[in-house]
């Protein structure tokens, strides 16, 4: 009976079916359109938890309850790669589901072959033969599940196909990428051009071949790698948007991946998750969040040069706070795409319209409607009540940032760390370093549990516990009310895989 009533529940939860709750990155009114009535199109991908916690339905039901937000950790016994750790809570309330996804994958990069050029959706033929990959992601989707679930499934394959089309470089990492390849995608000769030599002379082209030679940029096979993640995530985004033609995808997501391949590990941050290592108990942060303050001047930039996509509601003029008709004239603090710092203009009619980024801090939003500026997803966002889209100025490219693994010596509390926001919200880099480095100096070091244990002592400790007034801290301040997702990735794993 229980397990039928639990089929029910599910029935209607999957997909993000559900319209959506209250997400911190959205205000209550997140365009129109991210409800997917029941006769509309079929999910991409059902709603569930991350494969790898091999969820039970009644466990996946116990899950979803706001009131004791279970936490939700790998099973012992079951080992992901790097002996990984995991754990994940969902909010207190602001939307049915828990709209953060994520996912631990070991990967082998290979030539195409002919027939999987389009392997994407096909699973690894895992074989063990290629060069090993190693993929961690985490999305904080809004607005509904889709768009995270979606990434969480398809995105390490994209960039695995990726690599895939530079195989033949990567098999031979001490020489530089050729500049040029052949149509067959093999590195590409210069001198075997025929007919080149007939080609009319540009009378101001550099003739001396040795100038000629220095001319050229040499790109190391790290930028070439950072490169293909970047296009990886467009790729991914643009996958997102071809597919909600035939699929119900819902709302956006946050995506922070990182990728170990050859030794170095490549963290590729659009969102405002956030990453850092752990060693010898110092913080190397990995990430930076992309938020309305902190990519004010993109922003402000791209609506001042093009200011139809302002919709003639919003000025991409920055002022302290809203201005009244009666102060038309006067001069008032502003700064626009140029400034960092602040100065005093005369109030114009324009500028009555209301600022492309308001807020500050957690509540700064870009048109009002959304706090974060960089994702995957959100194709049909637009401005409450409005036809005013959000997309433009969003951007789906990550920041990659690369620690190489070989060169430091990691012992077993050398750590990884990603999470979502809602981890860091209410946590500084400092405590999460200290918090995890004292939870693992009293762990056994051959305990292969210990990561994921060090994961479910941080996540407690932003979730807090939950008294008259809230979830509250030990300092009995507000814990996090959000979806919480943490990876504790021991940087000494690669060794032991070996």
């Amino acid at each position: 009976m229980m397990i039928s009533k639990v089929k029910n529940a599910m029935s209607t939860l999957v997909g993000g079916m559900m319209p959506h709750g209250h997400h911190h990155h959205h205000n209550h009114h997140s365009g129109g359109g991210q409800t997917c009535g029941p006769d509309s199109l079929p999910p991409r991908f059902p709603y569930g938890r991350p494969d790898f916690l091999d969820l039970t339905p009644e466990l996946l039901q116990y899950s979803t309850e706001h009131a004791s937000r279970p936490v939700l950790t790998l099973k012992r016994g079951s080992r992901l790669p790097w002996t990984t750790g995991y754990a994940e809570v969902i909010n207190a309330g602001k939307s049915m589901l828990n709209e953060d996804q994520a996912s631990c994958e070991k990967l082998f990069v290979k030539k195409p072959s002919g027939k999987h050029r389009n392997s994407t959706l096909l699973e690894d033929n895992g074989d063990g033969t290629g060069i090993p990959l190693h993929f961690w992601g985490v999305f904080d989707g809004h607005a509904g599940s889709g768009a995270a679930i979606m990434a969480s499934k398809l995105l390490h394959r994209l960039i695995r196909d990726r690599l895939g089309e530079i195989c033949h470089l990567l098999e031979n990492p001490s020489s530089a990428p050729p500049i040029c390849l052949a149509k067959n995608g093999s590195p590409y000769q210069a001198e075997t051009k025929k007919g080149a030599a007939q080609e009319p002379e540009d009378p101001d082209a550099v003739n001396d071949s040795s100038v000629r030679f220095h001319m050229e940029k040499v790109v190391s096979l790290e930028s070439l790698v950072m490169g293909v993640i970047e296009t990886a995530f467009k790729q991914m985004d643009d996958l997102i948007e071809k597919e909600k033609t035939s699929y119900a995808i819902s709302g956006g997501c946050c995506a922070l991946a990182a990728i170990h391949l050859m030794g170095k590990l490549y963290v590729a941050n659009a969102g405002d998750s956030r990453a850092i290592i752990i060693r010898n108990n110092e913080v190397i942060p990995m990430t930076n969040e992309f938020t309305p303050e902190s990519e004010r001047q993109r922003l402000q930039y791209l609506g001042f040069l093009r200011p139809e996509l302002l919709g003639n509601e919003f000025t991409h003029i920055e002022f302290p706070r809203r201005i009244q008709h009666s102060e038309l004239g006067k001069k008032m603090l502003y700064r626009d795409h140029t400034m960092t710092g602040w100065a005093y203009k005369t109030i114009i009619e324009d500028d009555l319209k209301f600022p492309l980024i308001y807020g500050e801090g957690k509540k700064a939003r870009v048109m009002a409607t959304i706090g974060v500026t960089r994702g995957l997803g959100d194709h049909d966002l637009k401005v409450y009540n409005s036809n005013i889209y959000i997309k433009p100025f969003l951007s789906c490219v990550p920041e990659v940032k690369v620690y190489n693994v070989d060169e430091n010596k990691h012992g077993p509390d050398d750590v990884l760390v990603m999470g979502t926001d809602g981890l860091w919200d209410v946590t500084t880099d400092r405590e999460v370093a200290d918090a995890v480095s004292a939870y693992l100096s009293c762990c056994d070091p051959s305990d292969p549990m210990r990561y994921t244990l060090a994961a479910q002592d941080l996540l407690m400790r932003s979730r807090g516990v939950l008294k008259e007034r809230g979830w509250r801290l030990p300092n009995d301040k507000l814990g996090s009310g959000d979806d919480i997702t943490v990876f504790v990735i021991p940087l000494a794993g690669s060794e032991s895989e070996t």
